[in-house]
């Protein structure tokens, strides 16, 4: 865990001190331009710092300078708070706590909101804490939202553990825990579900923040008993109507740009155009690929876009650092360049452009021009952690379809992929059978779901069309949301048996095989979902995965993005469990065969 940070009221006796020049500061940055996200004004002020945090904002620090007081001169560059994701699942980026701050630490990241919950559908609440436990080892500030759906379908798929309210509750007594991950189970929410309210109940008694996830168009009466459910934000909207409803409604708008995530743009006019007060809008990622984090940046990323999309910089800056601190009741703790708030700043010569020079968090210089240059600590992973692959060996006859007695073709329903939308669409096709067997044919190949967590030897078999895949190949992998057990999809059923294998004896991760090789791996041996290997490394493993796709004839954007959505049974229109074939639209397990041609 954490060396103890002291509390600002622990260190108030020294911040007077150095602040009314009885003591020397630790650090003092002079000759900057500061940005006051308090007041939104640019001043020609100094801070100077005590035991990590800020003890004086003003004119002039020289009062607070001793003889080992450490002193950076900013030489007329901008001085502003260190940035703040207000949603994300670290899980995304294919890496541990402590690697993901390793990569976003440079972009001028110094504090997070995430939600853990894709860990917690393969190891429930243990595994929650280690994640919360790695976050606190960090010299950044990340905090914990307690998962809230897991499953996020009952009835629909089964998970490694489930999430209950009483974990929930037991949830919030820990020291990183800010408040409950996004409601995902928003129709649960709206027909007053006993456990979904007992969640959010759990964490207001706790007097924490409750995130929500309102993935509808409606904005009705629907919408109005969700909110009134407790819900204090949403990141779901894609459209200014979508913006302006949640702030109306007290709910803060958090707009977000990740890998696949492009919403910032089509909201922002809710402040840009029709002037709504800026301070109920927050900008986040929610996920963003390794790949993303090292090419392309994190927060400062976000920030940038929404002020090529017309934000006066001062805005999308408060929208990235004290909005999100306020939101969830840490304004007096982080946020802003302020004296007693955590000492998370970040000089940059332009604001617009806003390249990240030098980063400081608590006082500490934690990155310069692009490079860490502190230890982001490792949690040790139990074996549990790196065991999660339970599973049978498997040969192709795992993967045969058979077909109705007497028939020699079938209408079979198939899920069809959508080129960057999380959506599938329902599809049929007419497919032949050959020895008892159907085949898949032109663009449509098997899908299966091959259950992971308790080795029931379990094998879902179906069809999939969209990718563009030709000859002999198959693709798997143990990153399948929400219940991440393993999806495989393949032309050959000898070669999605070998994929499937190859995940069970590295311990999860993702690979693509054709014509009996391994193109490529993604080695994700924590819980199947993250590496503690450096950003930059998975990073370069998930470009040769992309590639190799490629090689297979995928010709689809972000088709790793499509792959691991294909078992999201809360996302319309069709989908595959471990239960079945699943009909969104309907919410119910649906057969594979429509009828005999």
């Amino acid at each position: 865990m954490e060396p103890h940070f002291k509390s600002w009221a622990e260190s108030a006796p020294r911040l007077v001190a150095v602040a009314a020049g009885r003591d020397a500061a630790d650090l003092v940055v002079r000759g900057c331009k500061l940005v006051n996200v308090q007041s939104r004004e640019i001043l020609d002020w100094q801070v100077a710092v005590a035991d990590g945090r800020f003890a004086y904002v003003g004119p002039d620090a020289s009062h607070c300078i001793g003889p080992d007081t450490r002193v950076i001169e900013a030489e007329g560059r901008y001085l502003i708070p260190g940035l703040c994701d207000g949603h994300m699942h670290i899980e995304s980026g294919m890496l541990t706590p402590a690697e993901f701050a390793a990569a976003v630490v440079p972009h001028g990241t110094t504090t997070m909101f995430t939600d853990p919950h894709e860990i917690a559908n393969v190891l429930g609440l243990k595994g929650v804490r280690m994640m919360h436990d790695e976050a606190l080892m960090q010299p950044i500030n990340i905090y914990t939202q307690m998962p809230s759906c897991a499953p996020s379908a009952p009835g629909l798929e089964t998970t490694g553990f489930e999430i209950s309210a009483e974990d929930v509750a037991e949830a919030m007594a820990w020291p990183g825990i800010i408040g409950l991950g996004e409601m995902m189970n928003f129709p649960g929410v709206i027909n007053g579900d006993p456990q979904m309210l007992a969640e959010m109940a759990a964490t207001m008694k706790a007097g924490k923040t409750v995130g929500g996830h309102y993935a509808s168009p409606d904005k009705g009466i629907a919408f109005s008993a969700y909110v009134a459910g407790g819900a204090a934000d949403d990141h779901e909207g894609t459209a200014e109507a979508d913006a302006i409803a949640r702030v109306r409604n007290g709910m803060r708008s958090m707009m977000r740009l990740g890998s696949a995530w492009y919403d910032v743009e089509s909201q922002i006019t809710a402040v840009t155009e029709m002037g709504l007060d800026p301070r109920n809008f927050i900008l986040c990622t929610d996920d963003c690929h390794s790949g993303t984090l090292v090419n392309d940046g994190h927060m400062n990323r976000v920030v940038r876009h929404a002020i090529e999309c017309g934000c006066d910089p001062l805005i999308a800056l408060q929208m990235a650092t004290i909005n999100t601190a306020t939101h969830f009741g840490l304004e007096r703790e982080l946020g802003s360049i302020a004296p007693g708030r955590r000492a998370d700043m970040i000089l940059t010569s332009d604001l617009k452009t806003l390249p990240i020079e030098e980063v400081i968090a608590r006082g500490q210089i934690v990155a310069r021009d692009g490079k860490i240059t502190v230890e982001c600590p490792h949690y040790d992973w139990p074996i549990a952690a790196r065991q999660t692959v339970h599973m049978k060996p498997l040969t192709a006859t795992n993967f045969e379809i058979p077909a109705p007695d007497g028939a020699n073709k079938v209408k079979a329903k198939v899920i069809g992929v959508v080129e960057n939308q999380a959506p599938t669409e329902a599809l049929t096709a007419e497919l032949p059978v050959v020895d008892g067997l159907v085949e898949g044919e032109g663009d449509t190949y098997q899908i299966a779901l091959v259950e992971r967590h308790k080795a029931t030897g379990q094998v879902t078999n179906g069809f999939v069309s969209g990718f563009g895949y030709q000859g002999r190949m198959a693709m798997a992998s143990t990153v399948a949301h929400d219940s991440h057990h393993m999806i495989v999809v393949g032309t050959d059923r000898e070669m999605m048996a070998k994929a499937a294998n190859r995940l069970g004896e590295v311990g999860g991760g993702v690979t693509v095989w054709k014509d009996g090789a391994e193109l490529a791996l993604v080695e994700l041996p924590i819980a199947g979902l993250m590496s503690d290997s450096p950003a930059a490394e998975v990073a370069a493993k998930a470009d040769r995965m992309v590639a190799a796709m490629a090689e297979c004839g995928c010709t689809l954007n972000n088709a790793y993005m499509q792959h691991s959505l294909l078992a999201l049974v809360v996302i319309p229109s069709l989908r595959i469990s471990d239960l079945g074939l699943v009909d969104v639209d309907k919410f119910e397990i649906t057969d594979l065969f429509e009828e005999n041609a």
